[in-house]
């Protein structure tokens, strides 16, 4: 079986089990802020085994995306020199949330493996928690296992728990003996870790409740999760322990050989292997919107790829491989995880664009490895050096090692190690997670108490409900008397949109005879509880009370034309700059919208205005909004996008808006408010464009009457950057008269009063160039707690770069200033350092990063301060981003 047909043998028998098969959850979990990626088939079940969530189904069967290659689970360094460890698997899991328990579980198990792989029941042998007798007697039922096939575990290994609380129970989990020609004992021997025995199924049983560390109770409802990793039972369907000969990773290892010419040896399999499944890592997180970039899951990202580039270039290519390789990691897996298909844009590009750039920083860290070999004395390079090859440049330390072996050099582990210990207690740190901390428990008891909100408000802007709940302080009241006093409540139905999909939540006021409630806000729980945030202003409001509905239909009108925009926005960006263009987060209120997408270059002035003007066309031509609830195959298919980061059900609501000649312009699943037709945008305004962080850019823009009002500021502003630079032109009549007044002409020479006035020309001259934003381009970003800022200014002598320096200097801390400015054809760059890096940083060696760039021969300048020139105009970005690199 090769493993298309192994997944598919899995999610089959038990959909013939009545089981719902359940699509992978993204790698970035939407409902645990605190875990980098998702590392289990259970995480998209989480809030289902709590309780805060309830499904239509009792019973489900998945093949869940997995990633371990940070935060607590770390596999990355084994990753090629062990024959299971993956940074990228798939888990196999089936599930039961308060329906079947251990028999089934196991009965399930047990056939599947023995009939439908057909695997030998002679190789198989079971773990069980010691004190399970349950599970010890089903084993023997079922599978007819003597005492000697079932091992009783006392240790955690064979016990789960969510955390200190919450759903726990013991686990039973299913090996393999590979027979005595692999070395290793049993489960629970000392020689365990060996290869002999090989875990390839975890069933775990939710029977209990962790109330604290000394309680624990029975679940009214106990629950199974099980999971089995596709690349284990994979290889071992084709009569192998090694993962790594399965298809998953020989269709890619065979198609680096081809590419790269380079044969597979003993010597060289492992750096094969980690190219091969630091390719499935990095092509399914940018599948799921994590972009390459020196923080959080970006930062992981871009460890995992710049590993794998590292041994691509240990094999001798020297060309781009990584974007060449997707191809046949796409047709592999695209017709399971569409992802790989619809997204195949977005990932080719971001992969050769990130080992396009490291391959420069990789060969610029073998240089200095070179320059350091002269200075090292006793034939031990210090460890902290070694470190900081690895951590600026990603050489690992067995690279360093291995450059220096040839030169009978070693390397200081101790040092290293201190190093590296430091840094992971920074990152610790520094790791929060992304979102609070926890759902209140207010929402728990709530999700058990109330049916989820009924939404009334695609069709209705006032309707009739009822008051179920008031919320005050995390406390549910009776009652809400005091006037002037904020308050939440819960409605049996609504017509308030709940804050999703970045469209903000809707104002307006809930009222009836006795009360008026002025809403400020609405959210929406994940359990799809609306809750109305706002004030009292009179009266009294009693829970069972029925009551009248109305939002602020004003607000909800401009939030709907700026919803509709951003979908249009979305296409003409696909349109004028590439399919590899994917929605990386939204932000629509009755303001503005604000769109940040995939793009790894900057836009051009031209493009930006045929990124407009396609919209505004889109915009004059009449079509009439269409939305459908489809199947999410079916929308799929239809060419609907769906978004980073959204979570869909079964059933989606497609959205088609816009005429493109007799087709939708732009199909979307969504759940915000739009338009009925495309011409109630009535205007489009791009209001700017920027860089958020590596890879991700940001537009915002406005339509209909803020469209006006938008660029009635801009003509005001123009007429006051007009009316300062008169101002500045009458200053300089006066400096004139009040020289000539000055200076008698016949006694002194004329050239002290040119050499003023052209200082003073100059001095407006720059002024002007500094208050165009046309010419003065200005990028910050947070680089490790460092604000690293980066400004391109045209026209601007080099001889001001000092001046710009000083002032940037005196409003900042911890900051790193690159400036260029360009003259015709020279570009002139200045790098300079807040005081309080002087200590950590050189800017003399930051700045000769972007020498080549540039086509400089060299500068000068001191540790805070540098400058140096150059011919070459084109690269200026790569320079930063030379730099950037360097910090």
């Amino acid at each position: 079986m090769n493993s298309n047909q192994v997944r598919k043998t899995f999610i089959d028998f038990f959909k013939n089990k009545d089981h719902k098969h359940v699509n992978s959850s993204p790698l970035v979990p939407d409902n645990d802020p605190t875990l980098m990626f998702a590392n289990s088939g259970m995480v998209q079940f989480k809030n289902v085994f709590t309780g805060l969530e309830q499904r239509e189904y009792k019973r489900a069967t998945t093949s869940q995306k997995c990633v371990r290659a940070g935060g607590k689970h770390n596999d990355l360094e084994n990753v090629g020199f062990t024959t299971r460890h993956h940074t990228f698997f798939e888990m196999l899991g089936n599930f039961s949330f308060g329906d079947y328990f251990k028999e089934e579980a196991i009965f399930y198990a047990w056939n599947l493996i023995t009939k439908e792989y057909q695997i030998n029941p002679d190789k198989l042998l079971v773990t069980i928690y010691h004190n399970d007798e349950i599970a010890e007697q089903l084993w023997k039922k079922i599978a007819n296992l003597k005492d000697d096939k079932i091992i009783k575990i006392k240790t955690s290994d064979n016990f789960w728990s969510m955390g200190d609380t919450g759903p726990c129970g013991p686990c039973s989990e299913i090996f393999y003996d590979h027979g005595d020609k692999y070395f290793g004992g049993p489960p629970g021997s000392p020689d365990e870790d060996g290869d002999r025995f090989i875990e390839i199924w975890n069933l775990v049983f939710m029977q209990f409740e962790q109330i604290d560390s000394k309680t624990r109770i029975d679940l009214p409802k106990p629950c199974v999760d099980t999971g089995m990793g596709l690349e284990r039972i994979t290889a071992l369907m084709n009569n192998s322990n090694d993962n790594y000969s399965s298809d998953l990773f020989t269709h890619i290892i065979n198609a680096t050989q081809e590419i790269i010419k380079e044969r597979l040896t003993e010597k060289n399999k492992s750096s094969f292997r980690v190219i091969a499944d630091h390719l499935r890592a990095s092509a399914f997180l940018i599948a799921d919107g994590v972009m390459p970039s020196n923080e959080g899951r970006g930062y992981v990202l871009r460890r995992i790829l710049r590993r794998g580039i590292r041994h691509a270039y240990s094999l001798g290519s020297r060309d781009l491989l990584f974007d060449k390789i997707f191809n046949n990691l796409r047709s592999l897996m695209g017709d399971f995880f569409e992802e790989l298909n619809t997204r195949s844009d977005l990932i080719k590009e971001t992969l050769s664009s990130e080992e396009d750039k490291f391959r420069e920083t990789l060969s610029k860290g073998l240089d200095i490895l070179g320059q350091e070999i002269p200075n090292i004395k006793n034939k031990t390079l210090d460890g902290r050096i070694a470190f900081r090859l690895y951590d600026t440049y990603g050489f690992p330390l067995d690279l360093t090692q291995d450059y220096l072996k040839s030169k009978d050099i070693n390397v200081d582990i101790d040092s290293f190690n201190q190093a590296m210990e430091s840094q992971k207690q920074d990152a610790r740190a520094s790791w929060k997670g992304s979102g609070d901390d926890g759902i209140q428990k207010i929402w728990f008891d709530l999700a058990k108490k109330y049916k989820p909100t009924i939404f009334e408000g695609y069709t209705e802007s006032s309707i009739s409900s009822e008051v179920i709940s008031i919320i005050q302080d995390n406390n549910e009241l009776d009652k809400a008397d005091r006037v002037n006093q904020e308050y939440i409540l819960i409605t049996k139905n609504t017509c308030f949109y709940g804050e999703s999909g970045g469209q903000i939540g809707d104002k307006g006021k809930i009222f009836n005879d006795d009360f008026e409630f002025q809403v400020s806000d609405t959210k929406k729980t994940p359990q799809g509880i609306f809750i109305h945030l706002g004030t009292l202003i009179s009266g009294l409001i009693e829970t069972n009370t029925n009551i009248e509905m109305k939002i602020d239909i004003d607000m909800r009108s401009l939030v709907k034309k700026n919803h509709s925009a951003t979908h249009l926005l979305h296409s003409a960006l696909r349109n004028q700059l590439g399919n590899h263009v994917a929605q990386r987060g939204s932000l629509v209120n009755d303001e503005k919208l604000r769109f940040d997408f995939s793009h790894n270059k900057p836009i051009t002035k031209d493009q930006l205005h045929d990124i407009q003007q396609e919209v505004i066309n889109i915009i004059k031509r009449p079509s009439a909004t269409n939305i459908e609830i489809k199947s999410q195959d079916e929308a799929i298919k239809q060419g609907a996008m769906a978004l980073f980061g959204e979570k869909y059900g079964d059933e989606v609501r497609v959205v088609s808006l816009g005429d493109a000649d007799g087709r939708p312009y732009s199909i979307e699943l969504c759940g915000g408010t739009h338009v009925d037709n495309v011409k109630d945008i009535n205007k489009f305004q791009i209001m700017g464009v920027e860089s958020v962080s590596s890879g991700v850019r940001r537009i915002e823009a406005c339509t209909d009457k803020k469209v006006d009002q938008y660029l009635h500021q801009q003509i005001e502003a123009q007429k006051d950057f007009e009316n300062k630079q008169d101002l500045q032109i009458q200053d300089l009549k006066n400096e004139i008269s009040n020289l000539q007044g000055q200076i008698n002409f016949e006694e002194v020479n004329k050239s002290l009063f040119i050499k003023k006035l052209e200082s003073y020309l100059d001095s407006l001259k720059n002024k002007s160039i500094l208050s165009n934003e046309d010419n003065n381009q200005k990028i910050e970003e947070n680089i490790n707690g460092i604000n690293f800022v980066t400004q391109i200014i045209n026209g601007l002598p080099p001889k001001q770069l000092r001046s710009i320096f000083d002032n940037f200097k005196s409003d900042n801390e911890k900051s790193i200033l690159a400036c260029v400015t360009i003259n015709e054809d020279k570009v002139s760059i200045a790098l300079g350092l807040t005081r309080d890096l002087a200590s950590t940083y050189d800017a003399r060696e930051l700045i000769k990063s972007a020498f080549d760039h540039l086509g400089s021969k060299g500068g000068g300048g001191r540790v805070d301060f540098a400058q140096a020139g150059g011919d070459k105009k084109d690269q200026i970005n790569q320079a930063f981003l030379s730099i950037k690199e360097k910090i």
